[in-house]
């Protein structure tokens, strides 16, 4: 018995453009101090790196793109080919997670599945770890556990998770009835669980002002442990726009019918994320707060928060030469980049684009690239 992991692997990372392009999104590039450089993992070789001690390749599952199936595999080749899942079109993570739930049924009834995603940093590895493994016992319980970030800034960009009451002991002792502690782990008083007492979306700046002082709020990362026929159960209950078409996969999963019966169900499918679909409705939510130093490197703004910066709080990448250029980011793959008198910018040089706008203007980038879409420019 032990822990599976499903990792989303389909997003397209448009507000890291033109860095991340559609042909090559932010999970297969490296985002460490030298972006480009050869010597670095990848966001998504990265992700599996930090669960390969508690989960073996044959036990981890990726969900992506059929444009993306190749480079999966040649940045995971100890991953089995049969474990990259193909979904036809980006629908949600709700439809997303439940196909994966559904094929790591097909391979373990019983089994505990951890969703990640392929595109976040995190540099407490070995807190994560920790993390998962206590919500593998919670979740063999029944509860559907959720990872919460302790929030160290009023951030906007983020939904806010509120904590309920703790769980009772009980909730945290393991299948075969010991204690956490008589476990490979750590136990719940190391990462105590709560119930969930509220989802709250994306809020203002004086929303998250009180979130974070009240201390009762924490990030919402996206990161899951849950039983896959607890998952498919919920989804039966809330959200039958997707668990009924993806029942057409039922009994063809690894055979000859797989494609036409995954084609069917996808025209039909409700496009919706996880959170909407199940997480704000179920009366069965838990979350462990933790502190992961994490980052979902959203935009060009969230990069350079985790960068390493200079004495006037500039991120640099590549070659700069700035003068009175401060709390700027700046990214050259080729030419010096030469500043006066910048302040809070973002410059990004690559081979055939440059991107100037103001820091606080990182999320617009996604709009920049709608718009070369619709002008049909070969850019994105």
């Amino acid at each position: 018995m032990g822990m599976y992991a499903l990792i989303l692997a389909g997003g397209s990372g448009t507000r890291l453009w033109p860095y991340s392009r559609t042909g090559k999104p932010k999970q297969f590039l490296a985002m460490g101090p030298d972006l480009d450089g050869s010597d670095h993992r990848s966001m998504l070789q990265e992700t599996v790196d930090r669960i390969l001690p508690i989960i073996p390749p044959e036990r981890i599952f990726v969900v992506t793109g059929s444009m993306y199936v190749d480079m999966v595999a040649e940045h995971l080749p100890n991953v089995p080919d049969e474990n990259i899942i193909v979904e036809p079109t980006g629908k949600g993570t709700a439809p997303c997670i439940g196909l994966g739930a559904m094929h790591i049924l097909h391979r373990d009834p019983d089994a505990v599945m951890a969703v990640l995603s392929s595109d976040h940093s995190i540099k407490h590895a070995e807190t994560l770890r920790e993390v998962l493994l206590v919500g593998e016992r919670i979740a063999r319980q029944g509860h559907l556990v959720t990872i919460g970030i302790q929030p160290n800034t009023p951030a906007t960009g983020y939904g806010y998770i509120q904590k309920g009451e703790p769980l009772p002991a009980q909730d945290g002792v393991g299948p075969d009835g010991a204690n956490p502690g008589d476990h490979a782990g750590p136990g719940r008083d190391t990462h105590p669980a709560y119930k969930v007492k509220a989802f709250v979306e994306k809020p203002d700046a004086e929303h998250a002002r009180a979130y974070v002082e009240s201390g009762d709020y924490l990030w919402n990362a996206g990161m899951f442990v849950w039983r896959a026929d607890r998952i498919m159960e919920e989804l039966k209950a809330h959200c039958p726009g997707v668990a009924q078409p993806l029942s057409l996969l039922d009994g063809t999963i690894g055979t000859p019918d797989e494609q036409s019966s995954m084609l069917r169900a996808w025209r039909d499918i409700e496009n919706i994320a996880i959170d909407v679909a199940v997480m704000e409705r179920t009366a069965h939510a838990a979350v462990i707060p933790t502190d992961l130093a994490w980052s979902d490197v959203g935009d060009w703004a969230a990069l350079a928060d985790i960068l390493p910066q200079d004495d006037a709080g500039n991120a640099v990448v590549g070659k700069f030469v700035g003068l009175d250029t401060r709390r700027s980011f700046v990214y050259s793959n080729n030419r010096v980049i030469a500043t006066i008198g910048v302040e809070d910018m973002l410059i990004v040089d690559t081979h055939d684009v440059l991107l100037i706008c103001p820091r606080r203007r990182a999320q617009d980038v996604k709009t920049m690239v709608a718009q070369l879409k619709t002008q049909n420019m070969n850019l994105v």
